[in-house]
């Protein structure tokens, strides 16, 4: 497999996983959300990942999410699961379920929390990678894992040999390590970065790159528009709907990935309550915000990137 294997590409919501007040998980607002993304047009979504917080989940209830994810998109657009885990055998194993239950593809990040070197973070992708047939996305994330892949390219084209590796998610919060991504693999391989700013503008339209996947979604009203006029060829049109959804990120995101106003999926979750959005609560070790300054906070950076509830842009 390779990149003419898969047509992902574009504007991908790292969808979240909406808890009711009681912590269980809300398969009917899962299905709102994931109706409201294919209403919004977005080109491919992620569950599991990181923004959905697989780390708090069970087993079953991983299994659950991918299940009802299938269901609810109906193939209307690419459904990534995310299948991360501290070992080859658990991620091997989510890899198998997701694929009997229909997904399009399957990612994950090297193990969290044991800092793997090269030889142990290959060792762990050639195992999970080929537990199935899906087509593969390696996730760098080094704000979660303590490792940037990103810094080592001979490991990043390693690993886009593997046979089902058919994209890079590179969420290194270096962007010239993104753009050695892309040109080391980018004619191999889909790279999802950080694009949707002028700079990533001018690289998608010389160096390279697919798209972006994205915590939440928020900006699914800019990046939408942008990525559908950079697929048309027109980079004057993304211009300026890459403007407004820069404003948006730069409010609420740091380079770094963290959060500006509370931790990432804290805050999307409560910017997304602000505008009517199912993306329920979040589950311990995570609090959801409370705080009056913190809320008014994200509700000012939501009404000047024009957004009203029901994610629609003014």
């Amino acid at each position: 497999m390779d990149r003419t294997d898969v047509n992902w590409r574009g504007y991908w919501p790292a969808a979240p996983t909406p808890f009711d007040a009681g912590g269980a998980f809300d398969g009917a607002a899962f299905e709102a959300l994931l109706g409201l993304y294919a209403d919004q047009g977005v080109h491919g979504v992620l569950v599991n990942g990181s923004t959905g917080e697989w780390f708090s989940q069970s087993r079953a209830e991983r299994e659950r999410v991918a299940e009802t994810a299938v269901a609810a998109v109906a193939g209307r657009h690419p459904v990534v699961v995310g299948v991360t885990a501290y070992t080859p055998g658990e991620a091997a194993d989510l890899a198998r379920h997701a694929a009997a239950a229909g997904a399009d593809g399957v990612l994950a990040t090297p193990p969290p929390y044991v800092h793997p070197g090269a030889d142990e973070i290959l060792a762990f992708y050639t195992a999970v990678a080929s537990a199935t047939d899906l087509p593969f996305m390696v996730y760098n994330w080094p704000r979660g894992v303590a490792v940037d892949m990103a810094a080592d390219q001979d490991l990043v084209r390693r690993l886009c040999d593997l046979p089902t590796v058919v994209a890079f998610k590179d969420s290194t919060g270096d962007w010239l390590r993104m753009l050695a991504t892309v040109e080391s693999v980018g004619d191999r391989v889909r790279v999802f970065g950080s694009f949707l700013h002028r700079r990533g503008l001018a690289v998608l339209g010389g160096l390279g790159g697919d798209g972006n996947i994205d915590g939440g979604g928020l900006g699914a009203p800019f990046a939408v528009p942008a990525y559908e006029a950079v697929h048309a060829g027109d980079t004057v049109a993304a211009a300026p709907w890459i403007d407004r959804y820069t404003a948006l990120s730069s409010a609420l995101v740091a380079p770094d990935y963290s959060g500006r106003i509370a931790s990432p999926i804290s805050q999307l979750k409560a910017a997304m309550a602000l505008l009517g959005q199912p993306g329920g609560t979040v589950r311990p070790p995570l609090l959801p915000v409370t705080d009056p300054a913190r809320l008014e906070r994200l509700r000012a950076a939501l009404d000047a990137a024009g957004l009203e509830p029901a994610g629609g842009a003014r």
